[in-house]
């Protein structure tokens, strides 16, 4: 597993084939395995790329204040970069629309996969809706300990419970009973799950910034192509952001995904491989013919 050194860091990542480049980023749920099936089949005609944020996967811990949208940038640069289309799920959505607009010419096209939106405020019923789940799962004082990072161990029922609790919100959504998403995705997402809490309630304090000026209010700025996917499983208020996204952005295209919850790279794989291979196959022929134009 190679790790490169980024912002004082060492970040987990990946990288194969040859071509115009690609780079993942996962959700704040994941980690980098989430990418697997589109990693390695659009590594036939790209270089592609995927880490785990700093503090997730095998990358190292996040202490201090950081920002992932600038570790991202920076990776771009550690790795010889120049420019690359930016794939994003979820929070790895939101930093990498916070990157195409803090370094526009670093980012040739946009994929933001049930993205989130740095500046935006999720509404109340949300957070309501989340902490009762949560609040079933792991008593309260236990979870004011794992956040407080006390150095307390941290219990593995309790780890199980956060992941199930998380399953619920996202994996399978509000409207979809757990026991309709494939038993195969379903454990894929809840190990990945586990490994993010394990390390978030055991590993040292961390800040983490966020973009200034963020992305609200700023998305007419955007100018490269951009593909907005939304699952159609996924809770309603983050299906909302996708509506933001695909109005806000000129000329964003949108596609639904049926039977999916926040996750469609690894629960609906063979439709978001072939709707990111026609997205960036378009954005690589456009870029053929502006290199040789006279």
């Amino acid at each position: 597993m190679p790790t490169i050194r980024v912002n004082g860091v060492d970040l987990a990542y990946d990288q194969a084939g040859a071509g115009p480049t690609i780079v993942f980023s996962h959700a704040g749920i994941a980690d980098r395995r989430m990418w697997e099936r589109q990693f390695h089949q659009l590594a036939a005609d790209h270089r592609v790329i995927r880490f785990d944020w700093r503090g997730y996967g095998q990358s190292g811990d996040a202490a201090g204040s950081f920002a992932h949208h600038e570790d991202l940038l920076g990776l771009l640069d550690a790795l010889d970069v120049e420019q690359a289309a930016l794939v994003g799920c979820s929070m790895g959505g939101t930093h990498s629309l916070d990157v195409a607009l803090l370094a526009p010419q670093r980012v040739s096209a946009l994929a933001l996969v049930c993205s989130g939106l740095s500046g935006h405020e999720w509404p109340a019923a949300m957070w309501d809706y989340a902490r009762e789940l949560i609040h079933r799962s792991v008593p309260a004082d236990r979870l004011e300990v794992y956040r407080q990072h006390r150095g307390e161990p941290v219990r593995e029922q309790d780890v199980t419970a956060m992941a199930q609790a998380y399953g619920r919100f996202l994996i399978a959504g509000p409207g979809r009973d757990p026991a309709e998403v494939d038993p195969q995705v379903w454990q894929t997402a809840l190990t990945m799950i586990e490994g993010v809490f394990q390390r978030e309630w055991s590993g040292p304090l961390s800040t983490e910034l966020v973009a200034d000026p963020p992305a609200v209010g700023r998305l007419a700025e955007v100018q490269m192509p951009v593909l907005v996917v939304n699952g159609l499983c996924d809770a309603p208020w983050i299906q909302d952001v996708a509506d933001i996204l695909a109005r806000g952005i000129p000329g964003a295209q949108r596609i639904d995904i049926s039977d999916a919850g926040h996750l469609p790279p690894i629960e609906r794989p063979q439709e978001i491989t072939a709707a990111l291979r026609q997205f960036l196959a378009a954005h690589d022929r456009r870029l053929t013919r502006e290199s040789t134009d006279p």
